[in-house]
């Protein structure tokens, strides 16, 4: 089984401590960061007017109300960590008809294995009301189209698909290995790989997204995470195929993609990682990109260990982030033209 090592965390005690400067928000923007002590938030979307977001310190699904106020409710699904020392739980929620659909994560390291265990599920406001399907390693992201549901597994580094009304699970694509030169790892180690041979690292797709008739997929890239190594390829929707279309390259270990309402691309970075100290502090970002020009414009800067992104009303956006930090961003005037 590939290792997930570092897919929202290498280790909660790796990472360098947080970081106390308020992220830098573009001209045009204002920052407003909201924190829930012993919280480790991981997915959002919406619920009608409220935040919904999931937080895998105790595998609850919350509601945050327009007053401010975090409710938790439906069930306490499995959460802990796993084998590598990574938080593991209910990554990512969506609504979905009368109840929700949940990504959750592979089985902790200190619990016995069970039907909710590294599956699809449906819950209600009580419980967990039908196993869409839990054949999967590690499920980490999903997006549902018609009667389809697209599900990226960080463990096989792979896109899934397969009906919600039944059926099995197809693979839509399995993602090679990355490769680079011994030369981008001489940081690492200068005699070890200070040479022109090339070294293999996991591709370990996290976000995914659907527009266009195409499914797009953040590719964070495996240990060593290597700055810029990361990249944003592309799928058909429907159909076979054998090749991803890259969109964007040279990122920072993209955890997220999304796409707003005026149909730009948003690239959530998880930042940039040393040997000795772990995930850098303050070096997330969130990016925009221009799917035709292929220009970027970053619109917030020093985030510390995020995990998804979701797009507001009014051009705004919501991130959460590992630390139990919510992270506002919110539109003051006119958007900035790309540099």
């Amino acid at each position: 089984m590939r290792a997930l090592a570092g897919l929202i965390a290498l280790s909660l005690m790796m990472v360098a401590a947080d970081g106390l400067a308020e992220p830098k928000a573009a001209p045009g923007y204002e920052v407003e960061t909201v924190q829930k002590p012993g919280a480790i938030f991981a997915g959002l979307a919406r619920d009608g007017d409220a935040l919904l977001v999931t937080d895998l310190a105790d595998g609850r699904l919350y509601r945050r109300t327009q007053d401010g106020r975090f409710t938790a409710f439906g069930p306490a699904l499995p959460h802990g960590t796993d084998v590598m020392g990574d938080p593991t739980g209910p990554y990512r929620v969506e609504r979905h008809g009368k109840g929700y659909l949940v990504a959750q994560g592979w089985t902790p390291a200190d619990r016995n294995e069970d039907a909710n265990d590294h599956a699809m599920l449906e819950v209600d406001e009580r419980a967990v009301t039908k196993v869409v399907n839990n054949d999967f390693w590690n499920p980490y992201d999903f997006a549902v189209s018609n009667d389809m549901l697209f599900v990226v597994d960080a463990a096989r580094n792979s896109v899934e698909r397969l009906l919600l009304n039944g059926g099995g699970r197809t693979q839509l694509f399995a993602f090679a290995r990355l490769s680079t030169r011994g030369q981008s790892l001489t940081a690492l180690s200068p005699t070890e790989f200070g040479d022109t041979r090339k070294y293999e690292f996991d591709a370990v797709p996290t976000g995914l997204a659907m527009h266009g008739g195409r499914v797009y997929v953040s590719l964070f890239g495996g240990f060593p995470f290597l700055a810029g190594s990361g990249r944003i390829v592309s799928l058909p929707q429907a159909g076979q195929t054998s090749i991803a279309r890259i969109e964007a390259g040279g990122l920072n270990a993209p955890v997220d993609v999304v796409f707003d309402a005026t149909e730009e691309m948003l690239v959530l970075e998880h930042g940039t990682f040393d040997q000795s100290s772990g995930w850098a502090s303050d070096s997330g970002r969130l990016l925009e990109v221009d799917l035709v020009s292929g220009k970027r414009q970053v619109l917030l800067d020093g985030l510390t260990r995020p995990v998804d992104v979701l797009p507001l009303d009014n051009g705004g956006f919501v991130i959460s982030q590992l630390d139990g930090k919510l992270v506002f961003l919110r539109q003051t005037g006119p958007a900035q033209p790309h540099p």
